[in-house]
């Protein structure tokens, strides 16, 4: 966030009687549930209905840089050795 935009207040109500409650946002995002502040910003891009909840679903978002998810580990596929008419003949 550029600017004071860490520092400004935000707001919201409880539906109860009494129950504004405000944090900045910089205590949201040092809390202890800072992904949820980028899993609010992609629900409200989509729009409300069964299709974003399905994708919604598949959304996974982790506080730090690790996360148990490994990269593809592609192997060499050796097509000549698996079929003889994939030889050129000279």
């Amino acid at each position: 966030m550029t600017g004071k935009k860490r520092e400004e207040n935000f707001y919201w109500h409880t539906g109860y009687p009494g129950g504004i409650k405000s944090r900045t946002k910089a205590q949201i995002l040092e809390g202890a549930h800072p992904e949820r502040v980028v899993v609010q910003a992609v629900k409200r891009m989509l729009p409300g209905n069964r299709l974003s909840r399905g994708l919604m679903t598949n959304l996974r978002v982790y506080a730090g840089a690790e996360h148990p998810h490994e990269a593809q580990a592609p192997t060499v596929l050796d097509v000549k050795s698996m079929n003889p008419k994939n030889t050129r003949a000279a």
